[in-house]
């Protein structure tokens, strides 16, 4: 199972917030995948998925999404994935 804690931060606070879960286990090809489907609940655009985001996901459980990442102007400071299931 696949569950992911998304923040949208703005300010230091949480604006939006939800877990994304699915059944199965964890497959990085399909990252970019679960980052579309997150960013559909929370009704923001989509970031540009990068190497470095794969790699801390994988190996600090979370990664950070700042708006330069976004190739649509955003309102907030930061989105935020972390693994759920530690």
């Amino acid at each position: 199972m696949i569950r992911i804690w998304a923040k949208v931060m703005k300010d230091g606070k949480i604006k939006k917030s939800v877990v994304y879960e699915r059944e199965g286990v964890t497959d990085y090809s399909l990252f970019f995948d679960y980052t579309r489907e997150i960013c559909e609940m929370l009704d923001i655009p989509t970031p540009v998925v990068i190497k470095t985001h794969l790699f801390n996901y994988a190996k600090y459980n979370t990664v950070r999404f700042i708006p330069e990442d976004f190739v649509e102007s955003v309102d907030f400071d930061r989105l935020i994935f972390e693994n759920a299931l530690l």
